[in-house]
């Protein structure tokens, strides 16, 4: 696993506060879902959203799956590839260009 700066600095913020006990995969999985409902709750009124909320929800949304894919040995930035390459073929261009139909109506 790359040990890029976002995630050595989580891991010392993790490591002064003494809080590596608490992030089991489970409650990191869980911290997700619970961020991003509030990322959600930005746009729940209106689509323009307050930005400076809008970009510390979204901060706490990808600091837990950092979190997450640091607990699990996992690099964000090989699983993002590699799933944007799953879905490349789920969707060639030639038939997902300026549709939002999922792959199996394609």
């Amino acid at each position: 696993m790359s040990d890029n700066s976002v995630v050595r600095l989580l891991r010392e913020f993790v490591a002064e506060r003494e809080w590596s006990q608490f992030h089991s995969s489970s409650n990191l999985a869980k911290s997700i879902s619970i961020e991003a409902g509030e990322l959600l709750e930005c746009f729940q009124w209106d689509e323009e959203a307050e930005p400076m909320r809008v970009q510390s929800e979204l901060a706490d949304v990808l600091t837990y799956a950092y979190l997450l894919a640091d607990r699990l040995g996992l690099d964000p930035d090989t699983i993002v590839a590699e799933k944007l390459e799953e879905t490349r073929t789920k969707y060639p261009v030639e038939k997902a260009r300026g549709r939002s139909s999922k792959y199996d109506e394609l």
